[in-house]
């Protein structure tokens, strides 16, 4: 199991500030790459490894079944549709606790390649969602800063008890 950052660690709170691609995103990409394979992850954002990184791998497959890997250095969503869903989400962070959150339908995005070469692209439906995770983890954001504080509170009280049979 690759090493992740385990909730609460101070590298989910970061927001990872964009700039060139260089060697040491480079590095921690391959490194992001190979744990999103090892765990068959749908993505993961560098702080997941403690990387202070601006960069998230998702997979761009829309069959959940396969994974089709994309790594994106400095991505930033552009746009969001208003249309929305509300579905489970959970985090290597956190092992073993799922919370819906509402996410929009479809976004714009636009990233950089490991050459530095900008892209746009839009994603749809479940890579939506998982692209959106991702980057608000980029961002600094775990993805229970998206749920009303009770829904947070219990999903963390869990969490704990999961750990050590006794809350916080």
């Amino acid at each position: 199991m690759p090493p992740f950052v385990i909730y609460p660690h101070a590298a989910l709170c970061i927001k990872a500030a964009p700039r060139p691609v260089d060697a040491a995103m480079l590095a921690a990409g391959a490194a992001l790459l190979a744990a999103a394979q090892e765990v068959q992850a749908y993505g993961l954002a560098a702080a997941h490894l403690g990387f202070d990184q601006p960069l998230v791998v998702i997979s761009v497959s829309a069959d959940t079944t396969r994974r089709d890997y994309r790594l994106l250095y400095n991505p930033e969503i552009l746009r969001q549709s208003d249309e929305t869903d509300i579905a489970p989400e959970g985090s290597v962070s956190m092992p073993g606790i799922e919370a819906p959150v509402k996410r929009s339908r479809r976004v714009d995005l636009t990233y950089d390649d490991a050459n530095g070469q900008q892209h746009s692209d839009t994603v749809e439906h479940f890579v939506a969602r998982v692209a959106q995770h991702e980057i608000d983890q980029m961002n600094g954001m775990f993805f229970l800063r998206r749920i009303s504080l009770v829904k947070r509170d219990i999903a963390v009280r869990k969490y704990y008890k999961g750990l050590n049979g006794t809350n916080p």
